[in-house]
């Protein structure tokens, strides 16, 4: 039996649009206002929306069952499946004492925490987005920052705030590239568009970032090296978007900032050295700013440090390579239908030009996931390290059993995302962005926004979303590239307060049951950026010389 969505169940678009927004409030609620544990608010927001499905949207509770299940699967492979590997990499690095190497070694580039934060969080961090995107970064530097000595708030909000300029070009241009074929835009001029639009961020978050974790006077003393990095990320990532293609914009802007940075900081250093690895004004106070006294290492022993890391960057890299992928995926990566739910479900218009069936097929793509590649690395990392077998066995299972609860958020977080998609709850809501007439530059950003914030993906939110941003520019006289990609580049604001990558930050840090810590202190500046995107966004649309960046 085919089953279609109904975007307005209540006749009454402000009605539909409340009942809509239910299981995100409760899930957002229980974590960031009544302190309960992430899983049981994962938990309650999925039962929430599986009563507005079924009770609200009359979707077939067989069904909407069989979409959260199909959610559920889907967090654990891939996400669930990278934190679990990033997280045994780090216990093997923390084990053997490496961990305490790498400090030293950045030490000799800065001891200023703020510098270690751009190099790390953004630096580092754009280079795994655009390597592998799906919560790696966010793994990862908070995994080192908090093996650094930040407080793990600063450790997993900060990387949270790092990980917003990149994301629409993440995991070789996935994103860019899912939007273009499936709703049919011209792939290099969205691309294109998107790059007109990001460096400005690309320019402020660096800037934003320091104010962020040690305040306005802080980041001033060092405003030249936030702008080198900026500006040498800014200026690949508008080039590479403009004339080669989506694939590589944040590997290379990554390298090349990460490059200027440290060659930078050879001929320029702070006059006062920032040593607090806490946030201001949120955690303790600033104890020094004289420089910490670190043990030296040979340059061996630091090499040896690196090298697990290194391993991971190379793995990541070819694990992200299309080539590798459709090869790994040739080899074995069967493909489930979900009975009873693919290609049973309809969108109709306006989100989409005719009625067209959801599919809904599961691929267990194991050889290909990024996963699977962090294993390998973490692997080839343990052998490096000269830990035995048995040891890295041990070491495996007491990571699983450490990050437990976290899978188990993953899986019913991404039910809850899975179940609003196929239900037509989540485009209720980006409808009722949609009718805001004039205003639609602004609030079709915030769409985009709200599509990252509940799916935990760009990729996700250009699928959900792309379609409608489109048709309501062509109704609204706007340019179809604009909106499309303002959808991705407001949705890459959203990425900070996604409930998946708040559990990743969480996990990373092992400050699990913090969730809500963490989602308070990225609100702000989550929704304050998509707001700024939002303005260039109506600039663009409406005002000269805005204007004259718009690609038709």
């Amino acid at each position: 039996m085919v089953w279609q969505q109904i975007y307005d169940p209540f006749g009454s678009m402000a009605i539909s649009t409340l009942l809509a927004a239910i299981p995100v409030v409760v899930m957002l609620a229980a974590l960031g206002f009544f302190h309960i544990k992430a899983h049981i608010a994962a938990a309650l927001g999925l039962g929430a929306a599986l009563l507005v499905a079924v009770l609200g949207y009359h979707m077939p509770a067989a069904m909407a069952g069989k979409a959260a299940l199909f959610g559920g699967f889907t967090g654990l492979l891939p996400i669930g499946w990278i934190v679990l590997n990033i997280i045994f990499l780090q216990q093997l690095c923390e084990q053997n004492g490496s961990f305490k190497v790498l400090q030293a070694s950045l030490s000799g580039i800065t001891s200023d925490r703020r510098l270690q934060l751009l190099l790390i969080a953004f630096c580092f961090g754009a280079f795994f987005e655009g390597a592998a995107g799906f919560g790696t970064p966010v793994a990862v530097t908070a995994g080192i920052l908090i093996g650094l000595g930040f407080s793990p708030l600063a450790a997993s909000g900060l990387s949270l705030i790092a990980n917003t300029a990149p994301v629409a070009f993440g995991a070789l241009g996935t994103p860019v590239i899912t939007l273009a074929k499936v709703h049919g835009y011209d792939l290099m001029e969205v691309t294109a568009m998107i790059g007109r639009q990001l460096p400005f961020f690309s320019l402020l978050v660096p800037f934003w970032l320091i104010w962020a974790f040690a305040g306005r006077k802080a980041m001033w003393e060092i405003w030249p090296a936030i702008l080198v990095t900026g500006l040498s990320f800014a200026i690949p990532q508008y080039l590479v978007s403009n004339f080669i293609g989506p694939e590589l914009v944040d590997i290379i802007a990554a390298l090349v900032s990460m490059a200027s940075l440290i060659l930078f900081l050879r001929v320029w250093q702070p006059k006062t050295v920032w040593t607090s690895a806490n946030l201001k004004g949120r955690e303790t106070e600033l104890a020094s700013r004289s420089a910490q006294s670190l043990e030296t290492y040979s340059r061996a022993e630091i090499v040896r440090a690196w090298t697990p890391w290194i391993i991971l960057t190379v793995f990541v890299f070819v694990w992200g390579l299309p080539p590798v992928k459709a090869y790994f995926n040739g080899v074995f990566a069967p493909k489930f239908p979900m009975d009873g739910l693919h290609n049973l479900i309809m969108r109709v218009p306006p989100v989409v030009a005719k009625p067209s069936p959801e599919a809904a097929v599961y691929v267990l793509n194991l050889l290909s996931a990024t996963g699977t590649g962090i294993l390998l690395s973490a692997i080839a990392g343990a052998l490096f390290m000269r830990y035995s077998l048995g040891a890295v066995v041990r070491t495996f299972f007491r990571t699983l059993w450490l990050v437990r609860f976290s899978l188990l958020t993953i899986v019913l977080m991404l039910a809850l995302g899975t179940l609003t998609r196929y239900s037509g709850s989540d485009t209720t809501l980006g409808l009722a962005f949609a009718n805001t007439g004039a205003l639609y530059p602004f609030f079709g950003t915030l769409m985009g926004w709200l599509g990252v914030a509940m799916t935990g993906s760009d990729t996700a939110s250009n699928v959900l979303f792309g379609g409608m941003q489109k048709v309501a520019a062509q109704q609204l006289g706007l340019a179809p590239n604009l909106m499309g990609a303002a959808n991705s580049s407001g949705g890459v604001m959203g990425k900070m307060i996604d409930a998946q990558s708040i559990v990743v930050a969480s996990t990373a840090t092992r400050w699990v049951n913090h969730e809500g810590d963490i989602l308070r202190f990225v609100f702000f500046h989550s929704f304050a950026l998509a707001a700024l995107v939002g303005i260039l966004v109506t600039l663009q649309a409406y005002v000269w010389p805005f204007t004259l960046l718009v690609i038709r």
